[in-house]
Parts: structure tokens; sequence; C-alpha cells
């Protein structure tokens, strides 16, 4: 899975602001002033869930020999720390050593926007119902033609079509989710899109768009408040506003259900996110406070503590951002849109291993 866009509205919600605590803003006196800066001792009192690493790690052992030799020993020890003690305080204990992201206001709150595998429904052929084509990519040079032009027709032909939607917005939003599964009504298949390309054009966010046009207030903006506008408008409407973003997604059928990102791991919900491999390479396990949401999707006042592995990227996933993964289905869509909150984060790694001193920056290739 390679994720084009996390979330149809990441603001600048530090911006300019008084200490504003939210969206689970947490402050102390304390500034960084580095991308990653080393702590002696993390400190948090966040609720602890430390349950689901082992598996997303076991995945990562099993699917990836190069990760595995460079991760091995830092995930049994972070493992052995969950079962023995869990106790964030006690990390150096265990030989573990923490970096503290900056965050986006460099007081260490970090964004977690959410994102999920979305489930739609097709048929291979087309009918007077199901009749919006998915594509494959196209073999053309530098750049493909943009969303309003493969709407009007041109790449009618050319034998990409992978199946038929029932209307735009199911398929447009696996494309900003970067794959997704489907199911074949006619023949009751399910299959596994994965990203293979895009068009090389500049992604604009349509959730930008029905803001700046007073059709969706700032503050409701989310997955859930765009698919009721577009329940309320027509087709016409709908195509328009789709085509103000250029970009368009291609994706290649895969029988493998399995949700990979582009570690090639398979994710598991809570467990993974998307991150900026210029500070977090793939594969590597953070300690996060992850905001924790009412139904509304507001702040319920509390985090939790978290061993999540950074498997996967993003187009608007850079710096002080993480894309948390939700797992697959309708829930997990209105769980992952209601996330664009706070937490504080920590990159570890293990004395006297390849993942030593993690308030390093990675070497670039």
């Amino acid at each position: 899975m390679r994720k084009i866009f996390a979330s149809f509205v990441i603001p600048l919600l530090l911006a300019g602001c008084a200490q504003n605590t939210d969206l689970g803003q947490q402050y102390s006196d304390q500034t960084f002033t580095k991308p990653l800066t080393k702590v002696d001792t993390v400190e948090s009192n966040a609720y602890r869930d430390l349950n689901s690493f082992d598996k997303q790690a076991q995945q990562v052992l099993e699917n990836s020999p190069s990760m595995a030799r460079k991760y091995r020993g830092l995930y049994e020890t972070l493992s052995e720390w969950a079962l023995q003690s869990g106790n964030p305080d006690e990390l150096a204990n265990y030989g573990i050593q923490s970096a503290q992201m900056r965050g986006g206001d460099k007081k260490g709150n970090v964004l977690f926007t959410g994102y999920f595998s979305p489930v739609i429904e097709l048929r291979h052929q087309a009918d007077a119902v199901y009749k919006y084509p998915l594509y494959g990519k196209p073999n053309c040079s530098g750049q493909c033609p943009t969303r309003a032009q493969i709407n009007e027709g041109a790449l009618d032909g050319k034998g990409l079509e992978l199946g038929y939607a029932a209307n735009r917005i199911d398929p447009f939003l696996m494309e900003v989710q970067g794959s997704g599964f489907v199911h074949f009504g006619d023949d009751n298949s399910m299959q596994y899109f994965a990203y293979s390309g895009k068009n090389n054009r500049p992604y604009v966010s349509i959730g930008r768009i029905l803001i700046e046009r007073g059709l969706v207030p700032r503050h409701k903006m989310s997955l859930k408040a765009i698919k009721q506008w577009v329940s309320e408008n027509d087709e016409q409407t709908v195509r328009e506003l789709l085509e103000q973003n250029p970009s368009y997604v291609f994706f290649a059928p895969k029988d493998d259900l399995a949700v990979r990102g582009t570690a090639g791991i398979p994710l598991l919900p809570l467990a993974s996110v998307a991150g900026d491999r210029s500070l977090l390479p793939m594969g590597t396990p953070i300690l996060a406070e992850v905001p924790l949401l009412n139904a509304d999707g507001t702040w319920s006042g509390s985090h939790a503590l978290r061993l999540l592995i950074v498997l996967d990227t993003g187009g608007a996933v850079k710096h002080n951002h993480l894309d948390l993964y939700h797992g697959m289905g309708p829930r997990a869509g209105v769980q992952s849109g209601h996330y664009k909150h706070f937490g504080r984060v920590w990159k570890l790694g293990l004395e006297n291993s390849p993942t030593e001193n993690p308030w390093q920056l990675p070497n670039r290739p």
C-alpha cells in the first residue's frame, strides 16, 4: 500500500494557538530544537495498551529477512519489557534507548490521523447501475491523463478496467487510502486492490475545497461529512468536486487479502503507522501516547500508551505527523476519519545493536 493522503484536512492546528488542549495537546516547559531529542527517561501516566505489538513484530520478522536482521533484538527486548514491566520509565533498564519527536509546535505534540482499508462493491461488467470503472495503470510516459480527462474517456478501450462501481465516491475514497478490498457481487468473490501507481498530477484535497466553498464547516470536516455532502448532491455536482483533484490512483488486483504497507508487511489494526522515513525508517518501533476519542470524534481527555511499528508511508505523512492504521471496513473508516489529534511519540533503539542512538537521523540513500 502506498498511501496518497492520510486525511482530507491536515489543518495547522497548532499554529498561533495559545496552548490549546482540545485535541489532546500536552505542554511542558521544554522546547525541542531537534527533530529527535535523546531522553534518559520516558515519563508517561497514560493507560498502557501494549498487547498488539508482538503480533505485528512477528509479521515483520516472518516477512522481511533484512528488517529481521536489524530489528529482531530490539523487538524481542521490547516484548520482554512489555511482559515483565510495561513501565515506560524502566525502558533504560532493558538497554532500550529513547528519542522524543519534536512535534509541529516544538513542544512534542505529534499529529495523529487515521486511515483504513475500505471495502467497496463492484461488478466485473458494466451495467445500468455499476458503470464507473476502476483502472489498472496505463503505459503512459511522463504524466498520465488528469481525473477529468479519464472521466471523459481517455482510458476507454485500453483494456484497463478492473471492475465497475455504482458511484464515483467509493473508488475515490479508495484512491485516497491507497488501496482497499473489493467484493464482486456477480460471483461473490473478494480481491485486494493494491496501489499500482498514479498519474503524477498534484493532489488537491476535496475536503479543503468544501471548506473554502463554505459547504462544510472546518470544525465538522471528516470522512463522514464528505460522504454526507455527496449523498445530498447530484451526480454532476459530485463529479465537478472530485475533478478539482487531478490526481488519480491506479490499482492492481491481488488474491492475497493481506493489507500490506510500503514495507511489504501485513498491517494489523492499531499496531502499525505510516510515518516519514527520513525520521522513522520502515520497521522502526515507537512508543506513542495515542489520543483516545469519544464516539463523536472529540478527545476523551485520555491517551493510550501503545507500541507501534512504522510500516507505511504517505504523501501527506511528513515530519511530525503519523497515520494510524485502523483496519478494514466502514467502522474502521468512521473511527479513522475522526483522527486529527495529538500525542507524544518516542522513537526506540537498542544499545549495541543496529538500532542504537535513535536520536540520530538515518542516513539517506
